[in-house]
This record gives structure tokens, C-alpha cells and sequence, in this order.
């Protein structure tokens, strides 16, 4: 008889093992509690969908915290390899001017449908609207609309994703099925940051500090645009220093956002066109200074009235601007989080330690990464890596 596996997901993680697994004598049932399959990867590409980055690998592997562990799966699959995967599906890629790599068409769907087609095309089940509602070595207890049953599996692949979008399904569901000390805490990643505004910011809401360099603790420096909105920042900038801020919080410190409003004059050049003459306004000192209307009104949320007139003062702070925030947004409404099943739970193969029946993969698995396809790469590759583990296992 065919050796059964099990995938519980349907999410990128999940069919990529899926396609894996498709290509032997394996029965393979996937278990998706949501209606249809890959419902947050669909949401991703309602604007665009940004699958992977064509930096160099060696580059693109450091942008992950895990990134000696996640190091050689991403090589093997890389962005060239995921961009010769979708032109097998018929969806051809372009590299945007940014570096980060899309389908011609920008939507998830015409992919998906694609790969869906392949999958059943190649044998594999689909069972949605079932929901795991519990795990025990290699026996599946599985409800749906209508009953509850029980399955043994040879082998069984969690893809279940992590505990943001829970509408989408990463609900967190399966954590009840490790134990405690498998499973670093979920911290919500590339997510808003909280800051409290007085009424005079509410006209900046939506408005972006467009090129400005922001950094946390460590002299390393991200350009780009920051949007100001009612609860805070947004942007992928901000995304970007998640690592750090949620380092700080490790620290107990408070956090702190410091920002380079005109990142292409030096402070000197700058000292020298804030010494005005005293018939000029503020407002347009700082205009001619180089500041636009959202960046003056957050310099005068910021900085203490009395420095105004400093011209040194004042440079000093466009040029390192410190901002307190008060947190991040709710990991709900994060577009993916930091924490998870530990790396010291599974084997090399992703197998684990507790359960050798169990494969991890996808989001999650304790890493992190910002967005520009670094999350869909990854759950990608581990994707893949887990079900070969699967294989060995039980070929």
C-alpha cells in the first residue's frame, strides 16, 4: 500500500510540500480549515504580488534572523529558482525597479489557480472547511461541518502558518500540540508602530515624511518614505527596524525611533540656512531649509518650543530627530510574526525532536524577515526542505 501523508495547510508552505511529495507513490491529503486554500497569500497579492527579491543570495539570506539556519534552503531555492517554478506554471515575472520580482499579471490568483491544477492533476487531496483540532504521535483527529474523524498518517506536515490574519487562518490553533518550551513566544513583525499624537498632527494622518533615514539603536540606516497615520508610523521602513525595536524591548528599553529628515545635507550646510534673519518666519526658514509642510509639523510636535529659534539646536535635531513610541500595532494585524517552533525542536530535516512522525514548516517556524518576498521565499524553501525530510523518513 502507499505510504499516507498528512499536510495540515494549505497555505505557500503546504502545497509547495505538497508538489514535493506529488512526484512518489505517496498518498497525500492536505486539511485546510478555510473554505479555499492560500487565502493569506491571496490577500498579499490583492496590491501586487511580490514573490521573491533578486538581490544577491548572499544578501538576501541576511535579511532573515535565522539566517545561518534558513541559509541553505534559500540557496537551493532561490529567487532564480522560484522565478523558472512559476514560468513552469505559465506565469512569467518581471524585476521591478526595486529589485523585488513579480508576476507579469501582479495577482496571486492566476498563479494559484495554476498551481491548484497541477497538484490535484498530480493526485493530490483536498479536503477544506477541516479543521485539526488535535495531533497524537501519528494519529489525526479532524472535524468538518458535518462529523469528527480520526486518520493515522505514515507521516504528517504542519503548515499552519502563524497567529496573525487569524480570519485568513493562522489562527495558532496547533500550539496546544507542543509543548512549551518547543515554541518561542509570537511577537508581531512588519507591523505599524504606536506613537500618541496631540489634535494638531490629526491634518498629517496618510501623509508621508517622504526620503528620510530612520534607525533604532545601531548605525545602520534605512532610506525611504515613513507614513504618519492616526495610531503612529507605517511603512516598509518601519518593517525594516522591526528587529531592532523589538530588541529594545528585550533590553526593557524604551522605545525609540530616530530619524534623518534631511538625509542629503550635511548638519553644517544646515546650521548655516537656519541662521535667518529675524523678519522670516519659522515655517519658512525651515521651508527654505528644505522641509515640507509634514515634516515642519512634526518638528514642532517633537522639539520643545524653546529650541525653535536655535539654529544648532534645531539642525541638530532635523539630523537626528528621537521619537518615543508606545509599541507595536496588534499582532493581528502584523503581516507576519517573529517566534515560533524553536530551531533546537526539529532536526536538520525539520522533523520533530518530540515527534518524529511531525514536519514543521513555513511562518511557523522561529524566524523573521521584512517584506519584498523574503516571507514567501522562505515558506517556500522550508516548504520543500520538509517534505524531502519527509521523504527520508519514510521512503
Amino acid at each position: 500500500m502507499p505510504k499516507r501523508v498528512a499536510i495540515i495547510g494549505a497555505g505557500p508552505a503546504g502545497l509547495m510540500a505538497a508538489e514535493v511529495l506529488s512526484q512518489y507513490d505517496y498518498e497525500i491529503d492536505v486539511f485546510e480549515q478555510k473554505p479555499s486554500a492560500a487565502r493569506k497569500f491571496l490577500m498579499a497579492g490583492k496590491t501586487g504580488l511580490n514573490i521573491s527579491h533578486a538581490e544577491p543570495v548572499d544578501t538576501f539570506i541576511q535579511r532573515y534572523d535565522r539566517a545561518e539556519w534558513l541559509g541553505p534552503w534559500i540557496k537551493q531555492w532561490d529567487a532564480q529558482w522560484i522565478q523558472n517554478w512559476m514560468q513552469g506554471l505559465g506565469i512569467e515575472s518581471y524585476i521591478g525597479s526595486s529589485g523585488r520580482i513579480f508576476p507579469i499579471e501582479m495577482k496571486a490568483a492566476p498563479l494559484l489557480r495554476a498551481w491548484l491544477k497541477r497538484l490535484m492533476a498530480d493526485g493530490v487531496r483536498f479536503y477544506y472547511r477541516h479543521r485539526c483540532v488535535d495531533l497524537s504521535h501519528n494519529h489525526l483527529t479532524i472535524e468538518n461541518q458535518t462529523e469528527h474523524f480520526s486518520a493515522t498518517y505514515d507521516a504528517i506536515i504542519l503548515a499552519c502558518g502563524a497567529v496573525s490574519w487569524s480570519q485568513l487562518g493562522s489562527d495558532g490553533a496547533w500550539q496546544p500540540w507542543l509543548s512549551k518550551n518547543e515554541i518561542e513566544p509570537f511577537q508581531a513583525s512588519n507591523a505599524g508602530v504606536l506613537k500618541t499624537w496631540s489634535p494638531f498632527m490629526q491634518a498629517c494622518f496618510g501623509q508621508p515624511l517622504k526620503r528620510v533615514n530612520a534607525w533604532v539603536q545601531s548605525e545602520q540606516q534605512t532610506h525611504g518614505d515613513i507614513i504618519i497615520t492616526h495610531y503612529g508610523f507605517e511603512s516598509g521602513v518601519i518593517y525594516k527596524l522591526g528587529r531592532d525595536l523589538r530588541a529594545q524591548l528585550a533590553q526593557k528599553k524604551r522605545l525609540q525611533l530616530h530619524l534623518d529628515l534631511l538625509p542629503d545635507v550635511s548638519i553644517d550646510q544646515l546650521e548655516k540656512k537656519l541662521q535667518g534673519n529675524k523678519k522670516q518666519s519659522l515655517t519658512n526658514l525651515w521651508r527654505k531649509a528644505g522641509l515640507d509642510t509634514i515634516k515642519i509639523n512634526l518638528l514642532r510636535e517633537i522639539v520643545e518650543k524653546s529650541l525653535w529659534s536655535d539654529a544648532k539646536q534645531m539642525a541638530q535635531q532635523i539630523k537626528q530627530l528621537s521619537i518615543p513610541l508606545d509599541g507595536f500595532r496588534p499582532i493581528e494585524e502584523a503581516i507576519s510574526c517573529a517566534g515560533g517552533v524553536k530551531q533546537t525542536a526539529v532536526s536538520p530535516q525539520l522533523q520533530l525532536q518530540s515527534n518524529p512522525y511531525v514536519f514543521c514548516c513555513g511562518e511557523m517556524l522561529d524566524w523573521d524577515a521584512p517584506t519584498g518576498g523574503y516571507l514567501l521565499t522562505a515558506c517556500f524553501a522550508t516548504g520543500r526542505a520538509a517534505a524531502e525530510g519527509v521523504n527520508i523518513f519514510i521512503k
